[in-house]
């Protein structure tokens, strides 16, 4: 076969060309001590045992603790915190490169991957559907519920392993043509982890660590539980009751990944200078608006990030929650500003922590 007669490879993204837009870079960070009075606010403004709030400012660090509990015998900086759905993140950021690289396209049907027996029929849902929430899918497989109510309060995803969330995929009947409504979805990542673990015939841990963790140099990070020492210890709203750690069965791609405050930073350092480093086309990519939603188009998001409009430029976040912590991270390019927060309380109605920490990184 020729080079002119190989069948087309399916177009990446269901938005067309992405919008370069960027900001306007502003020089002058906001001075150490100004920082340091910032975070310990946010701290203080947060209620849970443990509270972690880490930035980066042109390339400084500043990390600030503090919390309800008495500080843990492994100082609360180093320890792993649970990224829920943050770890979507990672995921994106492996989907485009493995797209930037040439090693498959977003807009190969999903169900081929898994099942290449399968037609892919007329509108297939893609690996680009999946991870824009645009495929259709529900937000949890319809029987995961079920399976799950006897552990919901300690491991609910533990009960649902891998062969039910590709199998649940594989027999969804659609109600609705992909790419035509945005609805968050934990099963459509988890059936994307699955997807790109299929198509390059690698476990999702080696093929995250090996393509996107260990490349980045994020030394401490990984997807399964450690113990005390190692890992902070999530706790129910009330603050006092602490709860197992997070175990996600089938749902690795769209909640594995815990991680220490450094190495967030590391990870989000990277998405604010992607040049010169590994993944560099993959992170430069994930900054680029595919999907535009709400009146106006007001709501953006790239292939693994919220994009909010600044004065200065868009910030990009993404927050996550287990059943005892919860996550921000974000990252803005005009002020080179990077934040990774974290708490160890499930959240709570009105809970302060994703607010305060949005408007900690609005305003640097």
């Amino acid at each position: 076969m020729t080079a002119d007669a190989r069948p087309a490879r399916p177009a990446p993204w269901p938005d067309g060309p992405p919008d370069l837009t960027g900001g306007t870079s502003r020089e002058t960070p906001v001075d150490d001590e100004e920082v340091r009075r910032r975070l310990d606010a946010a701290v203080d403004a947060v209620d849970a045992p443990d509270v972690v709030f880490a930035l980066c400012q042109y390339g400084r660090r500043t990390v600030r603790t503090g919390g309800s509990a008495p500080p843990p015998p492994v100082p609360r900086e180093q320890l792993r915190y649970e990224m829920g759905s943050a770890s979507k993140t990672f995921t994106g950021l492996l989907l485009a490169h493995l797209t930037h690289t040439g090693r498959l396209s977003a807009g190969e049907p999903a169900a081929a991957l898994l099942d290449p027996a399968r037609r892919p029929g007329e509108h297939p849902v893609t690996l680009a559907h999946l991870i824009t929430h645009t495929s259709g899918l529900p937000a949890l497989p319809a029987d995961f519920f079920v399976r799950a109510l006897p552990a919901w309060r300690t491991n609910p995803y533990a009960r649902y392993p891998a062969e039910r969330v590709v199998d649940a995929f594989l027999r969804h009947r659609q109600h609705r043509r992909p790419g035509t409504r945005w609805h968050y979805s934990n099963f459509a990542v988890a059936v994307l982890g699955h997807a790109l673990a299929a198509a390059t015939a690698t476990p999702w841990d080696d093929l995250l660590t090996g393509q996107v963790l260990g490349p980045l140099g994020l030394s401490e990070a990984t997807l399964v539980p450690g113990g005390p020492d190692t890992d902070a210890t999530g706790h129910r709203r009330d603050g006092t009751t602490p709860v197992p750690p997070l175990t996600v069965g089938g749902f690795e791609a769209a909640g594995a990944v815990r991680a220490t405050p450094h190495d967030l930073l590391t990870f989000l350092e990277a998405h604010l200078d992607p040049s010169d480093r590994p993944l560099t086309g993959a992170l430069r990519a994930v900054r680029r608006p595919v999907l535009r939603r709400g009146l106006g188009h007001r709501h953006v998001h790239t292939v693994a990030w919220f994009r909010h409009p600044t004065e200065g430029g868009p910030m990009y976040f993404h927050g996550g929650a287990t059943l005892g912590q919860q996550a921000f991270l974000g990252f803005r390019p005009d002020t080179g500003t990077a934040l990774a927060a974290m708490c160890t309380r499930r959240f709570r109605v009105r809970d302060a922590f994703v607010p305060t920490a949005y408007a900690l990184l609005a305003e640097m």
